[in-house]
Protein backbone atom coordinates (compact mmCIF):
# COMPACT_ATOMS: atom_id res chain seq x y z
CA UNK A 1 0.00 0.00 0.00
CA UNK A 2 1.58 3.31 -1.29
CA UNK A 3 2.46 5.41 1.30
CA UNK A 4 1.82 3.51 4.15
CA UNK A 5 4.21 3.42 7.14
CA UNK A 6 3.68 -0.26 7.87
CA UNK A 7 6.16 -1.80 5.09
CA UNK A 8 6.77 -5.17 3.82
CA UNK A 9 9.96 -6.64 5.03
CA UNK A 10 11.38 -9.22 3.32
CA UNK A 11 13.38 -11.67 5.57
CA UNK A 12 15.54 -12.90 2.96
CA UNK A 13 17.81 -10.17 2.16
CA UNK A 14 18.37 -10.21 6.24
CA UNK A 15 19.22 -13.80 6.20
CA UNK A 16 21.84 -13.96 3.86
CA UNK A 17 22.31 -10.21 2.05
CA UNK A 18 25.90 -8.85 2.32
CA UNK A 19 25.88 -5.95 5.22
CA UNK A 20 24.41 -3.37 2.80
CA UNK A 21 21.11 -5.34 2.32
CA UNK A 22 20.83 -6.48 6.02
CA UNK A 23 21.54 -2.66 6.95
CA UNK A 24 18.59 -1.50 4.70
CA UNK A 25 16.30 -4.09 5.98
CA UNK A 26 17.50 -3.00 9.60
CA UNK A 27 16.76 0.64 8.90
CA UNK A 28 13.09 0.01 7.11
CA UNK A 29 12.31 -1.27 10.25
CA UNK A 30 13.41 0.79 12.99
CA UNK A 31 11.43 3.27 10.76
CA UNK A 32 8.54 1.32 10.31
CA UNK A 33 8.23 0.34 14.05
CA UNK A 34 8.92 4.38 15.42
CA UNK A 35 5.89 5.19 13.16
CA UNK A 36 3.50 2.48 13.88
CA UNK A 37 4.48 -0.52 15.63
CA UNK A 38 3.83 -2.86 12.65
CA UNK A 39 5.49 -4.54 9.78
CA UNK A 40 4.36 -7.19 7.06
CA UNK A 41 7.11 -9.89 7.25
CA UNK A 42 7.74 -11.81 3.92
CA UNK A 43 10.39 -14.91 3.46
CA UNK A 44 9.16 -16.27 6.87
CA UNK A 45 8.70 -20.01 5.73
CA UNK A 46 5.48 -20.63 6.39
CA UNK A 47 3.87 -23.33 3.64
CA UNK A 48 0.48 -20.97 3.81
CA UNK A 49 -1.33 -24.57 3.80
CA UNK A 50 -0.73 -25.31 7.17
CA UNK A 51 -2.39 -22.01 8.80
CA UNK A 52 -5.36 -23.11 6.37
CA UNK A 53 -5.62 -26.20 7.75
CA UNK A 54 -5.82 -24.86 11.35
CA UNK A 55 -8.61 -22.77 10.39
CA UNK A 56 -10.64 -25.56 9.12
CA UNK A 57 -10.03 -27.76 12.34
CA UNK A 58 -10.48 -24.53 14.89
CA UNK A 59 -13.81 -24.19 12.83
CA UNK A 60 -14.84 -27.47 13.12
CA UNK A 61 -14.29 -26.69 16.77
CA UNK A 62 -15.88 -23.10 17.06
CA UNK A 63 -19.41 -24.33 15.38
CA UNK A 64 -20.01 -26.56 18.31
CA UNK A 65 -22.76 -26.19 20.47
CA UNK A 66 -21.91 -24.54 23.43
CA UNK A 67 -23.01 -27.33 25.40
CA UNK A 68 -20.04 -28.99 23.85
CA UNK A 69 -17.37 -26.12 24.23
CA UNK A 70 -18.35 -25.04 28.04
CA UNK A 71 -16.37 -27.66 29.34
CA UNK A 72 -13.24 -26.51 28.51
CA UNK A 73 -13.78 -22.88 29.30
CA UNK A 74 -11.72 -20.87 30.99
CA UNK A 75 -10.80 -17.21 31.49
CA UNK A 76 -8.24 -14.85 30.03
CA UNK A 77 -4.32 -16.57 30.68
CA UNK A 78 -5.80 -20.02 30.89
CA UNK A 79 -5.64 -22.68 28.28
CA UNK A 80 -8.77 -24.01 26.62
CA UNK A 81 -11.74 -22.10 25.36
CA UNK A 82 -12.76 -18.23 26.01
CA UNK A 83 -16.24 -18.24 25.37
CA UNK A 84 -18.44 -15.19 24.35
CA UNK A 85 -17.90 -12.33 26.58
CA UNK A 86 -14.89 -13.37 28.45
CA UNK A 87 -12.37 -10.73 27.16
CA UNK A 88 -12.55 -6.62 26.71
CA UNK A 89 -9.29 -5.88 25.64
CA UNK A 90 -10.04 -2.32 25.76
CA UNK A 91 -10.00 -2.21 29.54
CA UNK A 92 -6.11 -2.55 28.96
CA UNK A 93 -6.31 1.00 28.01
CA UNK A 94 -8.23 1.77 30.72
CA UNK A 95 -11.06 2.43 28.25
CA UNK A 96 -14.36 0.52 29.56
CA UNK A 97 -16.67 -1.29 26.88
CA UNK A 98 -19.22 -4.11 26.28
CA UNK A 99 -16.84 -7.20 25.85
CA UNK A 100 -15.29 -8.64 22.46
CA UNK A 101 -17.25 -10.29 19.73
CA UNK A 102 -15.06 -13.22 19.51
CA UNK A 103 -14.22 -16.93 20.80
CA UNK A 104 -11.36 -17.80 21.07
CA UNK A 105 -9.15 -21.25 21.71
CA UNK A 106 -5.95 -20.41 24.01
CA UNK A 107 -2.58 -22.24 24.04
CA UNK A 108 0.49 -21.18 25.85
CA UNK A 109 3.86 -22.16 27.12
CA UNK A 110 4.06 -25.25 29.10
CA UNK A 111 7.37 -27.03 29.02
CA UNK A 112 8.51 -26.63 32.88
CA UNK A 113 11.38 -24.84 33.92
CA UNK A 114 11.99 -26.82 37.22
CA UNK A 115 10.94 -23.73 39.26
CA UNK A 116 7.44 -25.04 41.14
CA UNK A 117 6.17 -21.35 41.84
CA UNK A 118 7.10 -20.06 37.84
CA UNK A 119 5.76 -23.81 36.39
CA UNK A 120 1.97 -23.21 38.24
CA UNK A 121 1.84 -19.25 36.78
CA UNK A 122 3.54 -19.86 33.46
CA UNK A 123 3.85 -23.16 32.04
CA UNK A 124 0.84 -25.37 32.70
CA UNK A 125 -0.14 -27.88 30.21
CA UNK A 126 -2.00 -26.95 27.33
CA UNK A 127 -5.70 -28.55 26.94
CA UNK A 128 -6.88 -30.25 23.78
CA UNK A 129 -10.28 -30.13 22.21
CA UNK A 130 -10.76 -34.20 22.12
CA UNK A 131 -13.70 -33.47 19.46
CA UNK A 132 -11.30 -32.25 17.03
CA UNK A 133 -7.90 -34.45 17.15
CA UNK A 134 -6.64 -33.65 14.28
CA UNK A 135 -5.61 -29.87 15.43
CA UNK A 136 -2.92 -30.93 17.76
CA UNK A 137 -0.21 -31.95 15.33
CA UNK A 138 -0.85 -28.90 13.04
CA UNK A 139 -1.27 -26.23 15.81
CA UNK A 140 2.01 -28.27 17.66
CA UNK A 141 3.96 -27.65 14.03
CA UNK A 142 2.65 -23.88 13.52
CA UNK A 143 4.28 -23.15 17.34
CA UNK A 144 7.39 -24.54 16.58
CA UNK A 145 7.69 -22.27 13.63
CA UNK A 146 6.58 -19.61 15.03
CA UNK A 147 9.08 -19.90 18.08
CA UNK A 148 12.20 -20.04 15.96
CA UNK A 149 10.77 -17.00 13.95
CA UNK A 150 9.98 -14.68 17.07
CA UNK A 151 13.77 -15.51 17.89
CA UNK A 152 14.30 -14.21 14.28
CA UNK A 153 12.59 -11.53 14.93
CA UNK A 154 14.00 -10.14 18.04
CA UNK A 155 17.41 -10.80 16.41
CA UNK A 156 16.38 -8.37 13.51
CA UNK A 157 15.21 -5.92 16.25
CA UNK A 158 18.15 -5.97 17.60
CA UNK A 159 20.03 -5.00 14.77
CA UNK A 160 17.81 -2.11 13.95
CA UNK A 161 18.66 -0.49 16.95
CA UNK A 162 22.30 -0.90 16.68
CA UNK A 163 22.91 -3.63 18.77
CA UNK A 164 24.17 -7.26 19.26
CA UNK A 165 21.57 -9.51 17.47
CA UNK A 166 21.39 -11.37 20.95
CA UNK A 167 20.75 -8.27 22.94
CA UNK A 168 16.77 -9.63 23.31
CA UNK A 169 17.11 -13.11 22.26
CA UNK A 170 19.57 -14.06 25.54
CA UNK A 171 16.00 -13.37 27.79
CA UNK A 172 14.48 -16.21 25.29
CA UNK A 173 16.19 -19.10 26.52
CA UNK A 174 12.88 -20.46 28.58
CA UNK A 175 9.97 -17.87 27.19
CA UNK A 176 6.36 -17.74 28.22
CA UNK A 177 3.95 -17.43 24.92
CA UNK A 178 0.32 -17.28 24.40
CA UNK A 179 -1.34 -18.77 21.05
CA UNK A 180 -4.69 -18.06 20.22
CA UNK A 181 -6.79 -19.01 17.61
CA UNK A 182 -9.59 -16.25 17.58
CA UNK A 183 -13.09 -16.68 15.61
CA UNK A 184 -14.98 -13.64 14.52
CA UNK A 185 -18.09 -15.02 13.78
CA UNK A 186 -21.02 -12.73 12.33
CA UNK A 187 -24.22 -10.99 13.72
CA UNK A 188 -26.41 -14.29 13.72
CA UNK A 189 -24.06 -16.36 16.45
CA UNK A 190 -23.65 -13.06 17.76
CA UNK A 191 -25.72 -10.80 17.68
CA UNK A 192 -25.91 -6.62 16.67
CA UNK A 193 -22.76 -5.28 17.99
CA UNK A 194 -23.40 -2.76 20.92
CA UNK A 195 -22.39 0.46 21.02
CA UNK A 196 -18.42 0.87 21.50
CA UNK A 197 -18.50 -3.12 21.23
CA UNK A 198 -15.52 -4.75 18.65
CA UNK A 199 -14.63 -8.05 17.48
CA UNK A 200 -11.46 -6.56 19.88
CA UNK A 201 -11.18 -3.53 21.37
CA UNK A 202 -8.65 -1.13 21.03
CA UNK A 203 -5.39 -1.94 22.66
CA UNK A 204 -1.77 -3.00 22.55
CA UNK A 205 -0.48 -6.10 23.03
CA UNK A 206 1.56 -6.64 26.08
CA UNK A 207 4.40 -8.70 25.14
CA UNK A 208 7.46 -8.68 22.89
CA UNK A 209 6.94 -9.10 18.77
CA UNK A 210 3.34 -10.58 17.88
CA UNK A 211 3.18 -12.98 14.65
CA UNK A 212 -0.35 -12.41 13.83
CA UNK A 213 -1.67 -14.57 10.17
CA UNK A 214 -4.47 -13.11 9.60
CA UNK A 215 -7.33 -13.30 7.00
CA UNK A 216 -8.85 -10.09 4.67
CA UNK A 217 -12.00 -9.04 5.82
CA UNK A 218 -14.42 -6.07 5.85
CA UNK A 219 -14.73 -6.14 9.88
CA UNK A 220 -11.14 -6.90 10.17
CA UNK A 221 -7.69 -5.49 11.60
CA UNK A 222 -7.73 -1.38 11.53
CA UNK A 223 -4.11 -0.06 12.84
CA UNK A 224 -3.64 3.51 14.60
CA UNK A 225 -1.18 5.80 13.72
CA UNK A 226 -0.73 9.43 15.20
CA UNK A 227 -0.66 10.70 11.77
CA UNK A 228 -3.62 8.97 10.34
CA UNK A 229 -5.65 7.87 13.40
CA UNK A 230 -7.94 4.84 12.35
CA UNK A 231 -6.87 2.90 9.24
CA UNK A 232 -7.44 -0.38 7.68
CA UNK A 233 -4.45 -2.51 8.14
CA UNK A 234 -2.46 -3.50 5.16
CA UNK A 235 -2.78 -7.03 3.21
CA UNK A 236 -0.79 -8.90 1.74
CA UNK A 237 -1.77 -12.43 1.72
CA UNK A 238 1.75 -14.01 1.35
CA UNK A 239 2.85 -12.16 5.00
CA UNK A 240 2.48 -12.36 8.24
CA UNK A 241 1.97 -9.11 9.87
CA UNK A 242 4.09 -8.44 12.88
CA UNK A 243 3.67 -5.74 16.24
CA UNK A 244 5.35 -4.82 19.00
CA UNK A 245 4.13 -4.61 22.36
CA UNK A 246 4.30 -3.04 25.42
CA UNK A 247 7.59 -4.84 26.98
CA UNK A 248 9.44 -4.03 23.56
CA UNK A 249 8.28 -0.32 23.85
CA UNK A 250 9.68 0.10 27.48
CA UNK A 251 13.13 -1.82 26.56
CA UNK A 252 13.42 0.79 23.55
CA UNK A 253 12.30 3.78 25.49
CA UNK A 254 9.96 4.51 23.69
CA UNK A 255 11.59 4.84 20.61
CA UNK A 256 9.22 2.31 19.18
CA UNK A 257 5.43 2.37 19.96
CA UNK A 258 3.44 -0.14 20.51
CA UNK A 259 1.32 -1.06 17.92
CA UNK A 260 -2.41 -0.14 18.92
CA UNK A 261 -4.75 -1.57 16.74
CA UNK A 262 -8.86 -3.12 17.28
CA UNK A 263 -10.75 -5.14 14.96
CA UNK A 264 -13.93 -4.32 13.67
CA UNK A 265 -17.38 -5.48 14.53
CA UNK A 266 -18.88 -7.54 12.09
CA UNK A 267 -20.25 -5.25 8.98
CA UNK A 268 -23.23 -4.47 8.66
CA UNK A 269 -23.39 -5.12 4.70
CA UNK A 270 -22.05 -8.18 5.17
CA UNK A 271 -23.25 -9.60 8.70
CA UNK A 272 -22.46 -12.98 8.14
CA UNK A 273 -18.79 -12.31 7.91
CA UNK A 274 -16.60 -14.96 9.66
CA UNK A 275 -13.04 -14.91 10.23
CA UNK A 276 -10.29 -16.85 12.21
CA UNK A 277 -7.05 -15.28 13.07
CA UNK A 278 -4.10 -17.19 14.33
CA UNK A 279 -2.13 -14.75 16.72
CA UNK A 280 1.34 -15.49 18.55
CA UNK A 281 2.21 -13.77 21.62
CA UNK A 282 6.02 -13.72 22.31
CA UNK A 283 7.20 -12.76 25.45
CA UNK A 284 10.15 -13.71 27.45
CA UNK A 285 11.79 -15.71 30.24
CA UNK A 286 10.16 -15.30 33.49
CA UNK A 287 11.11 -12.09 35.70
CA UNK A 288 13.23 -10.75 33.08
CA UNK A 289 14.06 -7.09 34.12
CA UNK A 290 13.12 -4.92 31.66
CA UNK A 291 15.53 -1.70 31.72
CA UNK A 292 14.48 1.10 29.11
CA UNK A 293 17.66 1.36 26.26
CA UNK A 294 19.61 4.79 27.18
CA UNK A 295 19.83 7.84 24.80
CA UNK A 296 20.64 8.02 22.12
CA UNK A 297 18.45 4.83 21.47
CA UNK A 298 15.60 5.13 24.28
CA UNK A 299 13.50 8.65 24.22
CA UNK A 300 11.96 7.92 27.57
CA UNK A 301 13.40 6.04 30.78
CA UNK A 302 10.81 3.85 32.15
CA UNK A 303 11.21 2.72 35.45
CA UNK A 304 12.45 -0.97 35.22
CA UNK A 305 9.49 -3.80 35.64
CA UNK A 306 9.72 -7.34 36.49
CA UNK A 307 8.11 -8.37 32.64
CA UNK A 308 5.63 -11.15 33.80
CA UNK A 309 4.69 -9.19 37.07
CA UNK A 310 3.32 -6.54 34.36
CA UNK A 311 2.11 -9.41 32.25
CA UNK A 312 0.01 -10.51 34.58
CA UNK A 313 -1.26 -7.55 35.58
CA UNK A 314 -2.43 -6.88 31.78
CA UNK A 315 -4.05 -10.28 31.39
CA UNK A 316 -5.88 -9.65 34.34
CA UNK A 317 -6.79 -5.97 33.27
CA UNK A 318 -8.90 -7.88 29.96
CA UNK A 319 -10.88 -10.51 31.69
CA UNK A 320 -14.77 -9.56 32.08
CA UNK A 321 -14.65 -11.45 35.18
CA UNK A 322 -12.00 -9.19 36.72
CA UNK A 323 -13.31 -6.12 35.40
CA UNK A 324 -16.63 -6.47 36.47
CA UNK A 325 -15.85 -7.31 40.27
Amino acid sequence: MAGSPIPVIDLGPWRSGGPEARARTAARVDEALRAAGFLLVTGHGVDPALPARIREAAGEFFRLPATAKSPYAVTVGGRGWLGPGAEANSYAEGAASPPDLKESWSFAAEEPTGVPSVDAEWFAPNVWPAEVPRLRPLVTEYLRLMRNLSDELLELLAGALGLGEEHFTRHTSHPTWGFNLNWYPGTEVVGPPLPGQFRIGAHTDFGTVTVLDRQLGAGGLQIHTDADGWQDAPFDPGALTVNIGDLMARWTGDRWRAGRHRVLPPPADTPTEELISLVYFYECDPHTRVESLPAPVGRVVHDPVDSHTYLRGKLDSISVTHTQE
